[in-house]
This record gives structure tokens, C-alpha cells and sequence, in this order.
């Protein structure tokens, strides 16, 4: 080619790899919009799914209901007013009263007699609530709720999806617990304490309203998606995010990216189930269920959602301080020296005192990279095949891998082969 013919080549090939360069970083940009914009879907998503399918799992989330004092105290509110309003105290006093006019009694103690209802009333309740409150505070009523749950596991179903039947029930806007079970004990626990006529209470309502909002059947839709795709979709987010990364031209810095990214949408996560809870609890008619117990009831339902979300934001974390310290930064080649530093005199040291790793040490020493690959993709491996990480978990195996990566540092530098002494480690050869 003559020079004009070169040029011309040069500008058409410096084109062709602008608009390859332009491509490229579009197709990341959308695969990384994607993962942010499902991360907080997958990690719902996931819990979902788990609520559903793992019957350990869910009664592991709604066991401590039957233990909240805030619960106990309105199932023992609601079950004594239903069982003092169904006995007519007026109607027996008004009786002692006529057969007291009847036997010839002094107008006052008639009078007295039929002055009795409200305290007679009072005693009754405070009868009645003492018996109820030892059956649902007893350790009899929290198995009692574990087994139910556990045989009718079909209740999330019921709540989650709108199908099937259990305890809980998914009412006209409304979630409902069916406490038959504990009505009857208490029925029979009032009549061997000597109230006969609680063994006659009609088979009045037997549920309590757990959750109230006109959303329900919005909500029922929403789950019922996530629960389809719940298996898939976090690993949808994972394949969006490892594609990014593989695709970008400066892997390290996506990474970056990604991780810092997800952060961000899980502690958006958060504040979003701050705001539900706020939501929820002022949609509460106080007159449906306390504030404190609506409170204790929705903390304990997604307890494992926010520990979810929390885990995968320390995750996040670790990841982008883990790709900032594999940079060219000042910080992070002072945080690799002293690390090298640290690991490097503790093998020499262990050398010198006659424990020597020799070829083994060596190896290790020539295939660090390989070796610490192989330790990470152990300790990835062992979050993915975790059962429900917590952040304390991804806690523990983070410090077993710097553990271990420690002790083949040390390995690797108690090789006994030959170093570059330090400046400062000079022989000083003096003359004569």
C-alpha cells in the first residue's frame, strides 16, 4: 500500500475499533442494568420459593409467633371476651335477685343482688383470662402451633398463592389464623376449673386476623410470579452479572462495578421493607390488631427475607474490597506488601528454625496464583452449597479463606530456597 492507501486503512480500522469499543461497552451496560434491576427480585424471589417449598423453613419463620407477648396477650384478650360474652351474668343475678324477692328478702339485699352484675362480671374475666392466658403462654400451646403448621404446611400456599386450605387462611383482604384448636382447650380447661356453662359456648368464630390490607389480592399475584420464577431467577442475576464482567475490557473494574451495584439495590431493599412495615402497620385498624402485635408479626415473617438481603449486601462488600486490593492502588499494594511481608518472615523464620517445606514449599511458592484461585473458588463454593447463608456464615468462611491463604504464604516462604536478602539484611564485609 502507497501512503494514502495506509492512512486510509489506519482511520478505517481505528472507526472500526471505536464502534467495536462503543458495542461493547453498551452490551455491559445493559447486561449490568439488568443484574442490578433483578437482584433485589431474585433475593424476594428466593424466599419465596423457600417459604413454599421447605416446610422446616417455614415453620422456623412463623414459630415465634405463638411465643410474641404482644400475640399472646390479644389471643388471650379476644378468647376471654368471647367466652364472658357468652355467658349472661346479668341473667343470673337477676335470677338470684327474684329468688331472693320470692324467699322474702329485704329489699336491700334484693337490690344488692341485682347490683352485683358488673363485679360479678369483673371477677369472671379475670377468672376466665388467668385460665386462657396459661394455655396460650404454656409451652404445650408453642408445640401444639409447631406441629399444626408443620402437618399444614399448605397454609403459605393458602396465603401466599390463594390455593388450598390449612390454619391460616387468606380472607376477604385479610390473612386469618383458625384458632378451633386452642378455643376447645380452653373450653374444657373452664369446665374442670368448675365453670359448667363454658362447656355450652356456641361454636362461635374461631379466627383472628393476623394481617389486614386491601392489596391482598395484588400481593396473592405478585407471589404467586415470584414463585414461578423463583428458582430461576437468582441465577439469572448471577449469569447477567458474570457476563458483564466477562465481557467488559477491564474485568477487575466491572466487578467493581457489579458488586458495588448490588449493594446499593439491597440496602434499597431494605429501606423498602422499612417502608412496607410503616405502610402496613398504619393500614392496621387498631381495632383489628394492636399496633405492637402487628409490629412483632410482620418483623417475624421477614426476619429471613432481611437476613437475606444482609447477607448478600456483606457479600457485595467483601467483593469489591476484594477486587480493590487485586488493583493498582497505593492502599492496596500496602495492604499486599505488609500481607507478604507478614506471611514471608513468618516462613523464613519457621526455615530457620529447621522446618522446612521444601519442594512442596516451592510448588506452592511457584503457583501462588492457581492455589489462591482454587482456596476462593473453595470458599464460593462452600456460600453456594450453604444452606440459607447468614452474614455470619459468609463471616466464617471469609476468615477461613484468609486463614488459609495465610498458612500457604507461610508454606511457600518456608521453602528454604534462596531470597534476595533486604537492604538492611547486607553482610557488612569489613577489610582485614
Amino acid at each position: 500500500m502507497n501512503a494514502a492507501e495506509r492512512d486510509e486503512y489506519e482511520r478505517l480500522r481505528r472507526a472500526a475499533a471505536v464502534r467495536h469499543r462503543h458495542l461493547r461497552y453498551t452490551a455491559v451496560s445493559v447486561l449490568l442494568l439488568l443484574a442490578f434491576v433483578l437482584a433485589p427480585a431474585a433475593v424476594v424471589a428466593a424466599w419465596v420459593d423457600s417459604e413454599v417449598s421447605d416446610t422446616d423453613r417455614y415453620v422456623q419463620t412463623v414459630a415465634p409467633i405463638a411465643t410474641e407477648p404482644s400475640v399472646q396477650n390479644t389471643v388471650t384478650d379476644r378468647l376471654t371476651k368471647r367466652v364472658v360474652d357468652n355467658i349472661d351474668v346479668a341473667a343470673i343475678t337477676a335470677a338470684t335477685a327474684r329468688a331472693l324477692e320470692r324467699a322474702g328478702a329485704p329489699p336491700q339485699v334484693v337490690l344488692g343482688a341485682r347490683a352485683l352484675t358488673g363485679p360479678l362480671k369483673s371477677a369472671l374475666s379475670a377468672a376466665v383470662h388467668d385460665i386462657v392466658n396459661k394455655v396460650v403462654t404454656s409451652d404445650q400451646f408453642a408445640e401444639a402451633w409447631d406441629d399444626a403448621n408443620r402437618t399444614a404446611h399448605a397454609a403459605v400456599v393458602k396465603v401466599l398463592t390463594g390455593k388450598g386450605s390449612s390454619a391460616v387462611q387468606a380472607g376477604d383482604g385479610s390473612i386469618d389464623l383458625n384458632i378451633g384448636t386452642v378455643i376447645d382447650s380452653v373450653k374444657q380447661r373452664l369446665a374442670d376449673a368448675g365453670f359448667a356453662p363454658a362447656a355450652k359456648i356456641p361454636q362461635v368464630d374461631k379466627t383472628v386476623t393476623l394481617l389486614h390490607t386491601d392489596k391482598l389480592n395484588e400481593a396473592q399475584d405478585g407471589m404467586r410470579l415470584l414463585h414461578v420464577i423463583g428458582a430461576w431467577l437468582p441465577v439469572m442475576v448471577l449469569i447477567l452479572a458474570a457476563l458483564a464482567v466477562w465481557s467488559a475490557p477491564a474485568h477487575r473494574a466491572t466487578l467493581m462495578t457489579t458488586a458495588i451495584g448490588v449493594g446499593v439495590m439491597m440496602i434499597v431493599l431494605l429501606v423498602g421493607l422499612a417502608v412496607m412495615r410503616q405502610v402496613y402497620l398504619d393500614s392496621v385498624p387498631t381495632t383489628a390488631l394492636p399496633r405492637d402485635a402487628a409490629a412483632d408479626i410482620y418483623d417475624t415473617f421477614v426476619r429471613f427475607l432481611r437476613n437475606s438481603t444482609r447477607t448478600v449486601l456483606v457479600i457485595a462488600v467483601i467483593t469489591t474490597l476484594a477486587a480493590y486490593l487485586y488493583g493498582p492502588g497505593r492502599g492496596a499494594r500496602w495492604v499486599r506488601s505488609a500481607a507478604a511481608g507478614g506471611t514471608g518472615a513468618t516462613g523464613r523464620s519457621m526455615a530457620r528454625h529447621g522446618l522446612h517445606t521444601g519442594a512442596a514449599g516451592r510448588w506452592l511458592g511457584t503457583h501462588g496464583d492457581w492455589t489462591t484461585g482454587i482456596v476462593i473458588a473453595g470458599g464460593v463454593l462452600a456460600l453456594v452449597l450453604w444452606n440459607y447463608p447468614t452474614p455470619g456464615a459468609v463471616a466464617l468462611v471469609l476468615g477461613l479463606v484468609l486463614l488459609v491463604l495465610a498458612l500457604l504464604g507461610i508454606l511457600a516462604a518456608a521453602s528454604g530456597a534462596a531470597e534476595r536478602p533486604a537492604p538492611g539484611d547486607q553482610p557488612v564485609i569489613r577489610p582485614g
